[in-house]
């Protein structure tokens, strides 16, 4: 199932939302792609960026073809779990990430959908007016917690991923008795534009167990989730 978006992996997410956006995110595991592939993308994208400085009206032109192209690639082999690990296989770890994706449901964003898949996740949100009441469950022994308190507060797109990254990281890594590097530094975010793209990426995330061939309705995912 497709939608028309521009999709964007990139190494940090945007410095500028627009006011009350609503965002469609995918991050992976570390080490989920082949690095051959990593490495392609990386120079592809420098010279897409030099096209940007050299010939702007050229870059616009074949930009979003450029971005929906390696999009999906990236989601055939994830989709594919042919790559890397399905740490998000385990059950208590793809717990941990749900619980910590609710947890911000109303703090930092409304979540609207998510679908947690063996080596990836997708979710839409919406980050909340910065300003609004936030509240916190008892601290729990990880030392980034006074810094995820402040990225809450501050509802931009790249500390809430941040706060969300590194908490679910760090849970994860000690239920997996294992240190390192969990989730891959870049993150694939999309502005939605519209309620029909919205419901088309809302239907694309959740269909994304059924496409890869894990279930043969929606429903039957464990780890999907969409507001009522």
């Amino acid at each position: 199932m497709g939608f028309d978006y521009r999709p964007s992996y990139r190494r940090n997410l945007p410095h500028i939302q627009p006011p009350g956006a609503t965002f469609f995110l995918t991050f992976r595991l570390a080490g989920s792609l082949p690095q051959t592939l990593v490495d392609q993308w990386q120079n592809e994208r420098r010279w897409l960026a030099h096209l940007q400085k050299t010939n702007p009206s050229h870059h616009e032109r074949i930009k979003t073809d450029f971005e929906r192209l390696w999009f999906g690639k990236f989601e055939a082999i994830l989709d594919g779990a042919s790559c890397g690990p399905l740490w998000l296989r385990d059950e208590q770890v793809a717990a941990q990430v749900a619980e910590s994706l609710h947890y911000r449901d109303g703090k930092s964003y409304r979540l609207d959908a998510f679908s947690i898949m063996p080596n990836h996740v997708h979710t839409v949100f919406k980050p909340l007016p910065a300003g609004q009441a936030v509240s916190f469950d008892p601290p729990v022994d990880f030392e980034g917690v006074k810094s995820e308190a402040e990225s809450l507060r501050s509802r931009s797109l790249a500390s809430i991923m941040q706060s969300l990254k590194g908490y679910t990281a760090f849970k994860s890594n000690r239920l997996l008795s294992r240190k390192g590097e969990f989730w891959a530094h870049e993150s694939y975010d999309h502005y939605v534009r519209n309620s029909e793209e919205w419901c088309r990426i809302v239907a694309y995330v959740l269909n994304n167990p059924v496409k890869a061939g894990y279930v043969d309705d929606w429903r039957k995912w464990k780890w999907n989730y969409r507001r009522r």
